[in-house]
């Protein structure tokens, strides 16, 4: 049992189980036991890969993006960018290096990451001369507000509920008496909220809610919604998912997301549309990020490259490969922009 193990087990000794969102909250973001507070977990060297770093064009097309939005919403003079979960820092890096194709972009933009990670922020200073972090989106500065988040809400705090007749039992997170946890169900009992939310989901069915990602999409939505701007949301999931995808990951392979609190990687599949549903702010999407992709000319991209780099071709069309085609990342993966009700459609998004 890891040390957090021990620390989750005494809380659930001295006060009873716990929820998959507390569970998660202690496990990914303890100041000093946490998963991100203690390491950079991304690369060969760690438990997962994200799509800024497998290819360069991620990024850059996302800077054509945001760099495109800005010019439809009448170039605001000055505008925050911003980045929830920034990673290393790769997926900015590219984009600000495509942004600059955009007259007058880079120079309106102030750039802010929103990271809770020591580790992590001290790899995206290396890569983002001239950033400024903050621990949350509620520190932003005023003014509109252009942003992107790539694999961010997947691993925000979720709870279980399971239909049983007309009542609904939560999953939850015990310990036995050596410490080991465990999961159980609690008591059935009526909600009227998840009966409204989940009307067609049938007996036996597991559904997940995650109240912080929605106060996330909800907040930044306000924003957007009076200032200007426009987020985009890539992550994996499904519009109107349900079943149970509590998972862990560790050294890139699937483990048991109780057996080492604080050393493996915890998410669940994001629910677009509830982050949808609370927005102020026009949601556009979803749309597969294969698609989304395509549409903004990962194609062209990838042949300019493979031209200009022939000795990397083949690397060039496996990364294409992967985060287009629906057999890899192409169709779990999804994509949902937010932006003004008045503002144009954004690019990848017209049907």
């Amino acid at each position: 049992m890891t040390p957090l193990g021990r620390l989750i087990a005494e809380r659930i000794a001295a006060r009873g189980p716990i929820g998959l969102d507390a569970y998660m909250a202690l496990c990914l973001g303890h100041p000093q036991l946490g998963y991100y507070a203690t390491r950079d977990p991304l690369g060969a060297a760690g438990d997962f890969v994200t799509a800024p770093e497998i290819s360069q064009m991620f990024g850059e097309l996302i800077g054509a993006w945001l760099a495109q939005v800005w010019d439809d919403q009448g170039r605001p003079e000055r505008f925050v960018l911003a980045e929830l979960g920034p990673g290393r820092g790769t997926l900015m890096r590219d984009a600000l290096r495509a942004a600059r194709g955009m007259p007058g972009f880079l120079a309106a933009a102030e750039l802010w990451l929103v990271e809770t990670s020591p580790a992590l922020r001290a790899r995206q200073a290396d890569l983002l001369p001239g950033a400024r972090w903050t621990d949350s989106d509620q520190e932003l500065p005023d003014g509109p507000l252009f942003l992107v988040a790539n694999e961010f809400f997947d691993a925000l705090p979720i709870r279980q509920f399971q239909r049983t007749d007309a009542l609904w039992r939560e999953r939850l997170i015990g310990a036995r008496e050596d410490g080991a946890l465990h999961f159980l169900w609690d008591a059935p009992r009526g909600d009227a909220a998840l009966d409204a939310r989940f009307a067609a989901v049938p007996d036996g069915a597991i559904v997940e809610v995650s109240a912080a990602g929605e106060a996330v999409a909800a907040r930044i939505g306000a924003r957007i919604a009076k200032a200007g701007g426009a987020a985009l949301i890539l992550d994996y999931g499904a519009w109107d998912g349900t079943g149970d995808t509590f998972q862990a990951v560790r050294g890139h392979a699937p483990a048991d997301p109780l057996a080492e609190p604080g050393a493996a990687d915890l998410t669940a599949h994001v629910r677009f549309r509830a982050l949808a549903e609370v927005s102020p702010a026009r949601a556009h999407g979803a749309v597969p990020q294969g698609t989304l992709l395509e549409r903004l000319g990962i194609g062209a991209r990838a042949r300019l490259l493979a031209t200009r780099h022939p000795a990397a071709a083949a690397e060039i069309v496996a990364a294409h490969r992967r985060l287009t085609h629906p057999a890899e990342m192409g169709e779990v993966f999804k994509a949902v922009a937010l932006a003004p009700s008045a503002a144009p459609v954004p690019p990848g998004f017209a049907s």
